[in-house]
């Protein structure tokens, strides 16, 4: 038999009507990469798997941030071995951060998946599936530099209203606890026209809601030596007629300079919300983590932010049981999430990631003290966000409809959505009346709230808006001939359409569950 080489495969029918479905674990930048991995394989002839139906080829975006991060990945492929032996001519293909840091290892523990790829050659799955499809052998292809910027490559949208824009990939910090530098590279910067010309092509398809994304995205320039880059893009990219929605995420505290909160300040379509991690509130932790910041730096971004943006909800990560954390230190981290006030804390107890300076520190904290430290930021959190969410009772805001937002929706008869500043706003529409689609604004009374997410019972005074998306969305349902019916995804689950925050402040992990994974949020 003779092996299918890259020029051949440009020379192949790839007319081949096989399906396909991506799953994904961990972080924005993840979902932004499966958008491409979808557009890039259909682009290649693949078409989206139908509802109830088995996809020809499967494939898995992984994370490496979290410990068990490995144990699920093989969960799911010990179950996929299964339905691959019922499935003739079925595909795995695994790629992302997990994938670039085992390489083979994956192929030896789970011989059965097809192919492995990495973080930096997205745009090589369709070639490598074919290659391993006509070789009958897996293929591992995993490069240590970007091979082509994810964004030029084709994508695959699942929202008609909101979208993720990455402005750059990589990361150029030395986190002790991180592992993301090693799997992601070298910070690398697009250029702005790139930007601005792919948020203005979103804007033309309907989109009015945009999330720039990069590892530290207000880092942005450092490729060019222009400390006040990302104001500037942000200004140029808030000029483009019809985006009424721009955020970003996530931005270093390090990195944080005044012209950013400025420019926030000045234009009405940059929404009133940061996500600062924090990840300790102590500094002799913040010194061993190498976090290039102290509290006190922090806290007074924070003062500098409400002076800006006085009704901004500020979201922020925290670790608890850092190597060597003591209960001092940990009283700190209580100090500052009390004097931040965030809307919401995305909170993660430490574990060790091997290939991490962290992971061979001494003084490892052990699992019941850290579990008891946990629950109590925990319910510090909770008492702040019931607290800030409270003050919204009485206020008027405006909702951007969203899909896969309510999992009780269809049966309370409601809709759901992100306020300005991404609550999630559950409300009821009058069932007599018109009815939003998703990408149309929203105005209605808070009612009612909970740490978690605020509530709109009165109906009579809802005011829809129909915008652009919402004919989007009306256009893209026509097109596909489906029923407009949100289904509802996963626990934990991250949608691809409009950016999310977990309604949850426990152990959120971010991670997109594909079979029978365990809940980690609250």
């Amino acid at each position: 038999m003779s092996l299918l080489t890259e020029t051949d495969f440009s020379k192949l029918d790839k007319s081949h009507n096989r399906t396909y479905e991506v799953h994904t674990y961990g972080c924005q930048m993840n979902v932004h990469d499966s958008e491409r991995l979808s557009g890039s394989l259909e682009a290649a002839g693949y078409s989206k798997v139908g509802a109830g139906e088995r996809a020809d080829v499967v494939v898995i975006n992984t994370c490496a941030v979290r410990e068990n991060a490995a144990n699920k990945l093989y969960g799911n492929l010990g179950y996929l071995a299964s339905v691959k032996k019922k499935h003739e001519g079925m595909q795995i293909a695994v790629g992302g951060c997990l994938a670039q840091k085992d390489r083979g290892e994956i192929i030896s523990k789970a011989p059965w998946v097809d192919v492995v790829f990495g973080t930096h050659n997205m745009g090589s799955l369709p070639m490598l599936l074919e290659r391993a499809r006509h070789n009958q052998e897996a293929q591992v292809e995993i490069l240590e530099s970007l091979e082509v910027f994810p964004s030029t490559l084709p994508s695959r949208r699942e929202s008609s209203y909101a979208a993720w824009v990455s402005i750059s990939v990589g990361c150029n910090n030395t986190c002790t606890f991180c592992i993301v530098p090693s799997l992601r590279g070298k910070e690398k910067d697009r250029r702005p026209g790139d930007i601005i010309a792919e948020c203005q092509a979103l804007v033309d398809e309907g989109v009015i809601e945009i999330t720039l994304l990069g590892q530290n995205v207000n880092s942005y320039g450092v490729d060019f030596g222009d400390r006040y880059a990302f104001s500037k893009l942000l200004r140029a990219v808030s000029e483009i007629d019809g985006l009424e929605r721009i955020r970003f995420t996530s931005p270093h505290p390090a990195s944080f300079t005044e012209d950013v909160l400025e420019v926030m300040a000045e234009r009405e379509n940059i929404m009133p919300q940061l996500h600062l991690p924090l990840q300790s509130g102590s500094d002799r932790i913040l010194r061993a983590m190498r976090r290039s910041y102290r509290s006190e730096k922090f806290l007074k971004i924070m003062d500098r932010v409400r002076h800006h943006i006085p009704d901004a909800a500020v979201t922020t990560d925290i670790i608890v049981g850092f190597p060597g954390e003591t209960e001092e230190d940990f009283q700190e981290t209580l100090r500052v999430v009390e004097e931040s006030r965030f809307a919401l804390a995305f909170t993660f107890q430490y574990s060790p990631r091997p290939g991490t300076p962290a992971a061979d520190m001494e003084d490892q904290i052990p699992k019941a003290v850290v579990q008891e430290r946990f629950e109590r930021l925990v319910a510090l959190q909770d008492r702040i966000s019931t607290e800030e969410n409270a003050k919204l009772v009485g206020k008027r805001v405006e909702v951007l409809v969203a899909t896969n937002e309510g999992k009780k929706d269809a049966a309370l008869g409601r809709h759901s959505g992100r306020a300005k500043d991404s609550r999630l706003v559950h409300f009821e529409i009058d069932p007599d009346g018109p009815q939003p689609r998703p990408g149309d604004v929203v105005t209605v009374t808070i009612t009612k709230t909970t740490p978690f997410f605020l509530i709109s019972e009165e109906a009579s005074t809802a005011e829809i808006r129909r915008t652009r998306a919402g004919d989007a969305w009306d256009a893209a349902e026509a097109e596909s001939c489906a029923t407009p019916v949100a289904k509802p995804l996963p626990k934990g689950a991250i949608s691809l359409g409009i950016p999310l925050i977990p309604t949850s402040v426990s152990k959120a992990t971010l991670t997109t569950p594909i079979y029978d994974v365990d809940d980690e949020t609250r």
